[in-house]
């Protein structure tokens, strides 16, 4: 069975944020094997800011899943975890995206790999960087650190172990 390279990034905003990513990992377990987490960072809401922070986390590991079924596992997941589709943006109790699956780069009309707006964002930079720093954007072809120093990531604070117990 082939094995793939998958980073996916975990958000959650809404209930026991910490117990949130700790489940979502816990059910990528599922379908990913060797799993590297990084450290978990509070970050300001994005999009829409009337809402609580969130709680940030990037995960890496293998998976024999293809894009779109890794997709659907990522959306049950959601689901199980309680989040509804309301507004998007908007609060929820658990976010998992795909941001790159090996040195893919697909455009569908249900996914786009590498994750489109991942550039811009330092609440998935940071952590990316902290387990992945030289992976390559295949279609930009600079590494996550370089990406990194390219937005302002000062509203991304990692948290201390004695914050998230």
């Amino acid at each position: 069975m082939h094995h793939h390279t998958a980073i996916i990034a975990l958000g959650s905003n809404l209930g026991d944020k910490h117990r949130n990513l700790q489940q979502a990992r816990h059910c990528l377990r599922g379908a990913m094997r060797g799993l590297i987490a990084s450290p978990i960072y509070e970050t300001e809401p994005w999009g829409i800011t009337e809402q609580p922070a969130f709680y940030n986390q990037v995960v890496m590991g293998q998976t024999s899943l293809k894009p779109q079924a890794l997709l659907t596992f990522l959306h049950d997941i959601e689901q199980r975890l309680g989040r509804q589709h309301t507004v998007r943006f908007g609060p929820r109790p658990i976010d998992l995206d795909i941001i790159f699956y090996d040195d893919l780069s697909l455009t569908t009309y249900r996914l786009t790999i590498p994750h489109p707006r991942l550039v811009e964002r330092a609440f998935v930079l940071v952590p990316l960087a902290d387990i992945a720093p030289h992976w390559l954007h295949p279609r930009l072809g600079c590494s996550v650190r370089q990406l990194l120093s390219r937005v302002d990531s000062s509203s991304v604070q990692r948290l201390r172990d004695e914050q998230i117990e």
